[in-house]
């Protein structure tokens, strides 16, 4: 339920995903490309302090980049 909560606290033009692992929750967001880690960490900080969710604390914030890696079957 909490990740939920922090789901609709997060900017509404970001693409969210949520799992639950083991007790904690990951949450994946899609962004725009001049959207940093340091902004993202930053949001997410200023969320956990709402009463809400402030249970909960951000362990790890890092960017994957959606560029597809090439195999020698991928080149031509």
């Amino acid at each position: 339920m909490d990740g939920i909560r922090i789901l609709a606290l997060l900017p509404k033009e970001w693409r969210k995903d949520l799992k639950h692992v083991t007790g904690d929750i990951a949450i994946r967001v899609h962004t725009d490309e001049e959207v940093t880690s340091a902004q993202i960490r930053a949001e997410v900080t200023a969320i956990l302090t709402n009463p809400e969710v402030s249970d909960w604390e951000l362990v790890t914030c890092h960017a994957l980049t959606n560029r597809r890696h090439e195999t020698k079957e991928d080149t031509p």
